[in-house]
């Protein structure tokens, strides 16, 4: 029987838009209710309790529109808030994962990069993943400070100023794999990868993300059979966050400005 309600995901800001098109590659019937919690961003800046309270206030709220399975599309979110959400909410919740795994079984030289956050780079999720599926990689690990939001309000004049910054990093460490570990990130892809080696493979986790989705609802009997539209809610500013995603996404989104 098919479940046609929606797929709800959520991130400080669009950075979550890169793994909702993922999603919707691999499931083209469903749909979705995004949440960019913009007047909140970044997360990084955040303490641990802060980030619970606010992904507790933003579960609630896309709980309200029906949803059947929750996507944290939000790097840092996962690292400190996962694990809390799945015991307070009886709902499937996916978090995004730093892709450590895949990226230690493609890299021959076995040194690998990890650019994200700051919060993420010195999280201890993220070192659990790395003592669990790396522990014989070396790995560098890049707070990248200030790409995220960058990213967030599309200047590519500061795009390019970060990423000079960490790509002469990433030069000197001397690798042959990176790891995407934020979802702003896939979204710069293409200007990363003309900074680096171009035999250097760039590893983000959003089809991973798209595939576990595919399995639980598939598991579960919930796939939809029946497109529904897609709703996308910002906390912050509505005309700005609907430009920078459909720019981000190549379609027109409109945004709607809620508060939580």
């Amino acid at each position: 029987m098919a479940d046609n309600r929606p797929i709800g995901l959520f991130d400080s800001g669009v950075g979550g838009l890169s793994v909702l098109s993922e999603i919707k590659k691999n499931l083209s019937k469903e749909s979705f209710v995004f949440l960019a919690d913009q007047i909140h961003n970044p997360y990084g800046e955040k303490s641990k309790r802060e980030l619970k309270n606010l992904s507790a206030r933003v579960t609630k709220f896309l709980l309200r529109h029906k949803i059947k399975l929750l996507v944290v599309a939000c790097n840092t979110a996962t690292c400190y808030a996962l694990d809390f959400l799945r015991k307070k909410f009886k709902i499937p919740i996916v978090g995004v994962v730093p892709a450590i795994k895949p990226a230690q079984a493609v890299s021959k030289a076995k040194r690998i990069v990890v650019m994200s956050t700051p919060a993420t780079a010195k999280s201890a999720y993220l070192s659990e993943l790395i003592a669990d599926f790396a522990s014989d990689i070396t790995i560098l690990r890049l707070g990248c400070e200030g790409l995220e939001e960058a990213i967030e309000y599309l200047n590519k004049k500061n795009i390019a100023k970060v990423l000079d910054v960490y790509t002469k990093k990433i030069q000197e460490f001397g690798t042959d794999t990176i790891v995407l570990g934020c979802t702003h990130y896939p979204f710069i892809k293409t200007q990363l990868q003309a900074r680096v080696d171009r035999k250097v493979k760039i590893i983000d986790s959003g089809p991973a993300i798209a595939s576990r989705v595919k399995d639980i609802l598939k598991n579960n009997k919930q796939l939809a059979d029946k497109k529904s539209a897609d709703y996308f809610f910002t906390t912050g500013d509505a005309k700005k966050f609907s430009k920078v995603a459909s720019t981000l996404l190549q379609y027109k989104v409109v945004g709607e400005k809620v508060h939580i």
